[in-house]
């Protein structure tokens, strides 16, 4: 199994570096990665200064939204739950609304932002973690918490004009070409220390398997494990979406995909597959928002939509029937 993810994982990166406006033959792309000269000179910087960044963007998101949504499912017990239950993408869009419809803004604006409306709901749902027990009381008010921010987006957009008001609908498609080679360091280390936390925490998760009582019994700590696994979370997800924009589907879709294919709930073994799978599945959908090609390029919360649609409703569907 874990060489057909692998094989998968490489043809998408494959794809995804030698698909868009312009096609590139698989043969030049090994080449120019490997630092020789192409037959089209140009191919070079449109691999380089384009299709890479975009390519590494999209391998570090997927990963970073499909370990949050495992994390959330498994600590809420929610086969629903992903990675902005919590509120953190309607924070992170509310900073970015801010600056897009109070006023014009750049990418970098956006980002700072959309990662300051992220930290600021955080903070709110962090501060909540440590006063609620209940598992279910806290996925409540992460969601209203997003409803809230939800909320004040509306009411900026009712008074924005038409161009603020696409400039915002914009950002919310998402993308992962937004991330160049200098905004690269920040959004793989900010990842990388989520993805560091969320390995440490796989132990302690897979006791929630048991049942919390169960946990408690033998010596969980269950504030201890919310704090950790929200902060977690939010952080790959708010540094996703205050890089990217809000990506949608990958993190449910993503957990129940790996359940399916590795047969297990051990969230140990879990991580690892979702971390690949994730990045995977991100890869493809970038491709197949570039496959119109020439100037066409699909929204790409559309295509993570449709494809993680089908795997949603398969996941309600098989839990009922086992109910």
């Amino acid at each position: 199994m874990w060489w057909v993810l692998l094989g998968l994982f490489l043809l998408a990166v494959s794809l995804d570096l030698s698909v868009g406006s312009v096609s590139i033959p698989l043969k030049e792309i090994v080449t120019i990665l490997l630092g020789g000269d192409p037959e089209v000179e140009t191919w070079r910087a449109i691999v380089l200064t384009f299709r890479l960044p975009k390519a590494i963007t999209a391998i570090v998101a997927g990963a970073a939204l499909s370990v949050a949504g495992l994390q959330m499912q498994t600590l809420f017990g929610n086969p629903l739950a992903g990675p902005f239950v919590l509120g953190i993408s309607s924070g992170a869009s509310l900073g970015v609304a801010l600056v897009v419809l109070v006023g014009s803004a750049g990418s970098w604006e956006r980002m700072l932002s959309a990662s300051g409306g992220a930290a600021v709901v955080l903070g709110l749902v962090v501060l909540t973690a440590q006063r609620v027990r209940n598992r279910e009381t806290l996925l409540l008010l992460g969601l209203m918490f997003g409803y809230a921010a939800n909320a004040i987006v509306t009411i900026l957009l009712h008074f924005s004009s038409s161009e603020q008001m696409q400039s915002y609908i914009t950002w919310t498609f998402g993308s992962f070409g937004g991330v160049t080679w200098d905004r690269m360091a920040p959004f793989v280390v900010t990842v990388c220390l989520g993805l560091l936390v969320a390995y440490l925490l796989a132990k302690p998760l897979n006791l929630l398997l048991l049942g919390e009582t169960s946990a408690r019994t033998l010596g969980l700590r269950m504030r201890w494990l919310q704090f950790w696994t929200i902060t977690s979370a939010a952080v790959l997800a708010g540094s996703v979406t205050a890089f990217c924009g809000p990506i949608a589907f990958l993190g449910v879709a993503v957990p129940h995909l790996s359940r399916a294919l590795l047969k297990t709930s051990d969230t140990r073994h879990l991580l690892l597959a979702v971390t690949v799978l994730g990045a995977t599945l991100a890869l493809y959908s970038d491709w197949v928002a570039q496959l119109p090609g020439r100037q066409v390029v699909l929204p790409l919360n559309a295509v993570t939509a449709a494809l993680g649609t089908p795997v949603v409703t398969h996941a309600i569907l098989q839990r009922h029937r086992h109910r």
